[in-house]
């Protein structure tokens, strides 16, 4: 009787996790186990009533216990269309009014705005409800149609109120929102540069820097109307010439006054730092006789870009204000005729502004007027604003502009405004790559708000007070 009991012990009670063990192996490989066990097993497979060969047990109780840990998600039913109406126009809001969260001011001087329609609260959203799962819409960056409300407003707040504060949509072409929609959202406003694109950026603010810094020792006191506080907008015109160069431009006519034109020049037209410091010393050439002061003096020479040769020129400035834009618009316009340019792809007009000049100026007001007219308009300008966020020294916007922002007069042309923050040099290259493919796609005008800081006096014989 014991020899019995003994010969069938695999089968008492306590060891039935030895069998179980047994069996997952077998289930893993039917190698792995002795023959016998093997044979018992294969006999088990055979069983009468058995659909199919088992699997393996292991990985199903696996997934199910990964799946515990995860938090309740609801599916919202087909029949509860308030709260999925809700979420998409939580979403549009985000599109309309995200800039007024974003974080555009590298001075953080300002705190962040009630803007309820931004709070999921104000759709009658709870804690409760962020798991729960709605269908997205439109809006891009999810590889599915469904993201739980808590992914959602992870989204649109990346996308709309980081580095990057769009303004696109009063524009009236669906085509157009939707372009712009799907370059922003699918990265959420960030553009994932390898790190060779990060050191050639860095590169860039480090040419912009050591050259003001060099000027403000060697010739202390001397008016250059510091880039300071802006070094970006080096960053921004560099990705400028060389998408240009990429897209199969030919020209690129710049107009700005005074604030970093000398910095532009050396650092994106490539005028010899020699002849800048000659002209700072009194040194200069004589054949220009009108004896204009060195940050109006115009510029132009061809740039190599990875796409090909591009011919700059810098137009030579008047003391007044914005009066060169039209100038620069009339340029090109003459250029594209004498190439034959009737698609407007081949010579790009592009303006530098001052964020105080380029909403008290009537002079933008009469240019965009003309901007898409069929005898005057060029195919669109590129508008980068640079923002010090003072204008003279006037910094309180109240006191020198009535709208919200300085760049709400290119509205009135739907050009679509990218505000972003000038100490992220990153965010600055990305926004100014897709100015330049939105002007190239559309032939529209197309606005950059890069927004910075002033770290000088207007200019350098300013005393503080």
């Amino acid at each position: 009787m014991m020899k019995e009991l003994f010969s069938n012990s695999y089968l008492f009670g306590s060891n039935a996790p030895f069998v179980e063990e047994l069996y997952e192996a077998y289930l893993e490989n039917p190698d792995a186990v002795s023959g016998e066990w093997r044979s018992y097993f294969d006999g088990l497979q055979n069983t009468p009533g058995a659909a199919e060969r088992d699997v393996p047990h292991f990985p199903v109780i696996g997934a199910f216990a990964e799946m515990a840990k995860r938090p309740p998600t609801r599916v919202v039913a087909v029949g509860d269309d308030k709260r999925q109406v809700s979420v998409l126009q939580l979403i549009n809001a985000y599109r309309f009014l995200g800039n007024r969260w974003a974080q555009l001011d590298p001075l953080k001087r300002q705190e962040r705005p009630e803007v309820h329609e931004l709070e999921p609260s104000y759709y009658g959203f709870t804690e409760g409800d962020l798991n729960a799962t709605f269908n997205v819409g439109s809006f891009h960056g999810f590889s599915g149609d469904h993201a739980s409300l808590r992914e959602i407003l992870e989204a649109v707040r990346q996308t709309y109120c980081s580095s990057i504060g769009a303004e696109y949509m009063y524009i009236t072409d669906v085509q157009q929102k939707r372009w712009i929609q799907s370059r922003l959202e699918a990265v959420r406003g960030r553009p994932g540069y390898s790190a060779d694109t990060k050191k050639h950026i860095l590169r860039r603010l480090t040419a912009a820097e050591t050259l003001e810094k060099y000027l403000h020792t060697k010739y202390v006191g001397q008016k250059r109307f510091s880039l300071e506080g802006g070094e970006s907008t080096i960053v921004a015109m560099d990705e400028l010439v060389n998408t240009a160069g990429r897209l199969g431009m030919q020209e690129v006519v710049i107009g700005m006054a005074h604030r970093g034109r000398l910095n532009v020049l050396v650092n994106t037209l490539g005028k010899s730092p020699k002849m800048l410091f000659a002209e700072f010393e009194g040194k200069g050439s004589l054949d220009l006789s009108a004896g204009d002061v060195k940050y109006h003096m115009g510029f132009s020479s061809d740039v190599m870009t990875p796409g090909g040769a591009v011919h700059l020129t810098l137009a030579f400035n008047p003391s007044h204000l914005e009066i060169i834009n039209p100038v620069v618009a009339g340029s090109v316009y003459a250029r594209q005729v004498r190439r034959g340019d009737e698609e407007k792809k081949e010579v790009l007009p592009v303006i530098l502004h001052g964020d105080a000049a380029v909403i008290g100026q009537g002079v933008n007001q009469e240019m965009l007027n003309f901007s898409q007219t069929r005898g005057y308009g060029t195919g669109g300008t590129v508008h980068i604003v640079v923002n010090n966020q003072i204008g003279f020294t006037t910094s309180d916007p109240r006191d020198y502009r009535s709208s919200m922002y300085c760049t709400d007069i290119f509205k009135m042309v739907e050009a679509p405004i990218f505000h972003v923050n000038g100490d992220d040099p990153e965010a600055v290259a990305f926004v100014t790559n897709l100015a330049m493919e939105f002007r190239n796609e559309f032939k529209k005008d197309v606005v950059v708000d890069l927004i910075c800081f002033r770290k000088l006096g207007h200019n350098e014989q300013d005393e503080p007070m």
